[in-house]
């Protein structure tokens, strides 16, 4: 399947619905079921399910481009989290609902709890739905899986942000010239182009093993997107200045899940621990060898 079949498509669904006035409206607790009702019509929400079962068949590594659009436009809803709930539950026989369906992990708060129908939690090979939020007893299993989308958003959120502060940086004079001239200005956006690419690297890492990911993998990708989140967020901010965080600039759009998808599902200091552990686990192993084998 060419997937620029999928994406040229989907991107347009996301910028026709999800404009900053509709995602602000959602976000104050407006109707949110038009929105959603697109994304279901769509058929997009079961590109992960096999086609035997009725859905697309796209790997997760192939699908990863969708993921990162809904990061891109700060999309208020949990499409991703469906998409991957589907796909979980109908592998297991059983009958995915109608509704938007968060994944609970048990790390952070739920992302998009809020607006969710059902709830994820159990395991990729038996997951259960439920009304509520109960993520300490029910979803720690699906940690990896909530890690690997949680990276594939910041990715997507982090080009955003870089895009929005390089243009403001050209736009906006000070002194009689773009404050991008300045050479302080500059080494502060080589390293928020940097950390952008960065997220996207990890984030890439996270899908290559497929759904579920292994958990190194997934440990890789969530470390290295939150990480580089907090550092976009900080860089995008200052280069801003006062503005950046005014209700009716959109940046603040995009900032606010990058700290919300850093610390759901595990920030960069859990996930640093756990590869630290696994390292010292093989502490018989080269260093060298331990990445090869990796």
């Amino acid at each position: 399947m060419d997937m620029q079949e999928l994406i040229a498509p989907f991107a347009r669904i996301i910028e026709d619905i999800c404009t900053p006035s509709a995602i602000r409206a959602v976000e104050a607790g407006g109707d949110a079921a038009p929105m959603w009702q697109a994304f279901d019509d769509s058929g997009f929400l079961d590109a992960l399910v096999s086609e035997d079962l009725g859905g697309a068949g796209v790997s997760l590594a192939d699908a990863a481009p969708l993921i990162v659009l809904l990061g891109h436009h700060a999309v208020p809803l949990p499409v991703g989290d469906t998409m991957i709930a589907r796909a979980l539950l109908t592998a297991s026989g059983a009958r995915a609902p109608a509704g938007p369906i968060a994944i609970a992990t048990g790390a952070g708060a739920t992302p998009f709890a809020d607006v969710a129908a059902h709830t994820l939690l159990g395991s990729p090979q038996a997951p259960i739905l439920a009304s509520g939020d109960d993520p300490v007893n029910g979803g720690q299993a699906l940690r990896p899986i909530g890690a690997v989308l949680r990276a594939l958003l910041i990715s997507g959120a982090s080009a955003r942000v870089m895009d929005m502060t390089v243009a403001y940086a050209n736009a906006r004079n000070q002194f009689g010239k773009p404050i991008g001239k300045q050479q302080a200005v500059q080494q502060q956006l080589a390293i928020l182009a940097e950390q952008a690419v960065a997220a996207r690297i990890a984030a890439a890492i996270g899908v290559r093993s497929g759904l579920p990911p292994r958990l190194a993998d997934a440990a890789i990708a969530k470390h290295g997107a939150s990480a580089a989140a907090a550092q976009v967020a900080a860089i995008a901010h200052a280069v801003h200045g006062a503005i950046g965080i005014s209700e009716e600039y959109d940046l603040h759009l995009l900032t606010r899940r990058l700290h919300e998808w850093r610390l759901a599902d595990g920030s960069e200091g859990y996930w640093a621990g756990l590869l630290g552990e696994r390292r010292m686990a093989a502490a018989a192993v080269s260093t060298a060898d331990y990445i090869r084998a990796g």
